[in-house]
């Protein structure tokens, strides 16, 4: 019942999206097995005109292993460190499994357009508003409180080097670097100049 929801989500896509019905045709033949960890498996295949979900059990020609929100992240901007932190894992074939990746993303489904259709346009709307406000805000409140950790560690407690100190120093490390090397390369030519003895 859930995987003919999922094909119908997906399919739904399609035709929206020219690059995607490309890739498609492209992949025909060709399935990604995504396992979520702890959850199940999912198995993708593309026929060439749509992507069919099919037994779980079905070989695939290449996975995705990942937790329920390293597989969201791999549809946001941050996929590139969700693969290198090793919250994705990649099997079999990368660049098939890259094609059905970016199929993917292309076929994400609009949150509030899926919504309007079981509550209404307006309640979809609200609904989709509140949730975009609510993350913003999140997003807001955690950068709000890191920043100030870091000046009450920074300040109150010393506990860590506050920038503008450490910049400061940093730029004085460089300082001495670069008048290190000048007067080892004075002291190379001089040696030069008088040389061997």
């Amino acid at each position: 019942m859930l995987t003919v929801a999922i094909e119908k989500l997906l399919n739904r896509g399609l035709p929206r999206s020219p690059r995607a019905r490309a890739l498609c045709a492209e992949l025909a033949g060709k399935s990604v097995a995504v396992e979520l960890r702890d959850i199940g498996r999912l198995h993708v295949a593309s026929t060439g005109l749509t992507l069919a979900v099919t037994r779980a059990d079905a070989v695939a020609d290449a996975t995705l292993n990942a937790g329920p929100f390293g597989l969201l992240s791999l549809l946001g901007p941050s996929a590139q460190h969700a693969l290198r932190s090793g919250e994705v894992v990649i099997g079999g074939d990368a660049g098939l499994a890259k094609k059905f990746e970016e199929m993917l993303k292309l076929l994400r489904p609009d949150l509030e357009e899926e919504l309007s259709g079981v509550l209404g346009d307006v309640a979809a709307h609200n609904l989709a508003r509140l949730a975009r406000t609510s993350s913003g805000w999140g997003r807001r409140a955690a950068a709000t409180a890191l920043a100030n950790a870091a000046e009450y560690l920074g300040h109150e407690r010393a506990d860590l080097v506050p920038r503008a100190e450490g910049e400061q120093f940093l730029r004085g490390v460089d300082g001495l670097r670069e008048d290190v090397d000048r007067l080892q390369a004075r002291v190379e030519l001089l040696a030069q100049r008088l040389g061997p003895r």
